[in-house]
């Protein structure tokens, strides 16, 4: 990979790392189901009208937006507001390509190699530390929500997968991120208003502060827009196995954030645990040999973290 194009790579994991803070920020404001329905509305519209829909069928698209958008999204915002970490949310949720390669095991009938089996076994450790961690100072809760998001995503990644092989045409993933978006707003605004009140939307009007309004535009603008336009253009370019392992640097680039600007310091189980983790994402998703066969980009490793 050209040095320009890894530097690309890297400012791109930048960007969905401090997207965490993002969410925090609106989060101080906005309500967490409302939260959602207002980054969705600003990903679909107006994009929707100058970007084609993806050449998968309806079904895929709703089927993805149910899990990799709303599913993945709403609860990990209500992870997120019942007091998850914002430096530990993005380590937590790698777990989503353990998740993706044991659904895929078991739907899809895909063979592990043993660096993947290696991978599955650390990462799992490595929650399993985390999540021991988290218990002795904190409620277990929001940790296990997240886990829960990241097998949505997962789940969401399995569909993509799938639907990449009955289907020999290829959609751009910034289209497939408008498009399944459209499934997120309308049931957010109605939980919302069943859950957060109907009064939620104008007391958020009347108390709306800058560090909120910027996070939101931050979510939906440069996070999931503006970070994708660049990743799928890496990936048209180079094989997944080259631009894929750069998104472990999305949960360092989180918890260096949290750690610089809310002062989150991670305890060193939580560090310890982070650690084999994302060693254990590695061995899964690094290739330790190249390619015989040319790699064509799939809409799974365009659904990366945002």
């Amino acid at each position: 990979m050209q040095l320009k194009h890894a530097l690309l790579a890297v400012l791109v994991a930048v960007i969905w790392g401090v997207n965490f803070l993002a969410i925090n920020a609106t989060l101080q404001d906005v309500p967490p189901l409302l939260s959602l329905a207002l980054r969705f509305l600003l990903v679909v519209f107006p994009w929707i009208f100058f970007v084609k829909p993806p050449k998968v069928g309806w079904r895929a698209v709703v089927a993805i937006g149910l899990t990799t958008s709303l599913g993945q999204f709403a609860i990990l915002y209500l992870a997120l507001s019942l007091g998850m970490p914002v430096g530990l949310a993005p380590l937590v949720l790698q777990a989503q390509v353990l998740f993706t390669a044991l659904i895929a095991m078991a739907v899809l009938k895909e063979r592990p190699s043993g660096g993947q089996l290696i991978g599955i076994g650390m990462g799992v450790l490595g929650l399993a530390i985390v999540g021991f961690g988290r218990a002795q100072v904190a409620p277990v809760l929001p940790f296990l929500l997240v886990l829960l998001a990241a097998a949505c995503w997962a789940v969401g990644n399995v569909i993509t997968r799938r639907v990449q092989r009955r289907s020999s045409a290829s959609s751009s993933g910034l289209s497939m991120v408008i498009w399944s978006g459209t499934v997120v707003p309308v049931p957010m605004f109605v939980l919302s208003y069943f859950f957060e009140g109907p009064a939620a939307l104008g007391e958020v009007w009347g108390n709306l502060h800058w560090p909120a309004i910027l996070g939101a535009l931050y979510t939906a603008l440069i996070s999931s827009l503006v970070g994708y336009g660049i990743w799928n253009n890496l990936l048209r370019r180079y094989p997944a196995s080259a631009v894929g392992p750069y998104s472990l640097l999305i949960p360092v680039v989180g918890m260096a954030s949290a750690w610089i600007v809310l002062r989150e310091v991670p305890s060193s189980t939580e560090l310890l645990g982070g650690a084999l983790l994302l060693a254990g994402v590695a061995f899964a998703v690094v290739r330790f040999k190249k390619p015989t066969v040319p790699v064509k980009p799939s809409e799974l490793e365009v659904q990366s973290l945002r």
